[in-house]
């Protein structure tokens, strides 16, 4: 049997706060962006630098999790799987978006701290796992189906 791989490994910053969401039989789902930036020189030397920018899909107890700790900003690790979807709006029109089903989430930085705090005062890493087992029964059960995400 041939062997295939879908992983997705990315460090970046969140380019909005989390959106958390839940499906009509109570699943929690958090969309956000994470920006990330490559860095080259041209055959000249001049400096280039661009920016990719992920849609990014988390589920369950996880989604909780970011929408509670993370903020537009913040720099994390994201490990998860490539998904693309397919729908057609209510004009008639057929759209399709690849977003990245998170499994893995780790807090890079220091969380902002209020000025009463010390600056010093840094986030505790953060890592939630979710077995690839239960990101399939979320998405594919029969109680949640795609029409039943929020976005």
């Amino acid at each position: 049997m041939a062997r295939s791989l879908n992983k997705v490994i990315l460090i970046g910053n969140l380019t909005r706060d989390p959106e958390l969401r839940y499906t009509p039989q109570g699943t929690a789902v958090a969309t956000f962006g994470i920006a990330t930036n490559r860095q080259w020189k041209t055959e000249s030397g001049e400096a280039k630098e661009e920016a990719e920018f992920h849609k990014i899909v988390v589920w369950d107890k996880l989604a909780e999790i970011v929408s509670q700790n993370l903020a537009k900003g913040r720099k994390v690790y994201a490990e998860g799987r490539l998904q693309t979807r397919n729908w057609q709006a209510q004009d008639g029109t057929k759209h399709t978006t690849t977003e990245i089903v998170v499994s893995d989430i780790i807090f890079l930085d220091s969380r902002a701290v209020s000025s009463s705090e010390t600056q010093t005062q840094a986030q505790p890493e953060v890592k939630e796992t979710k077995t690839e087992e239960s990101t399939t029964e979320a998405v594919g059960s029969d109680d949640v189906s795609m029409d039943d995400i929020p976005f």
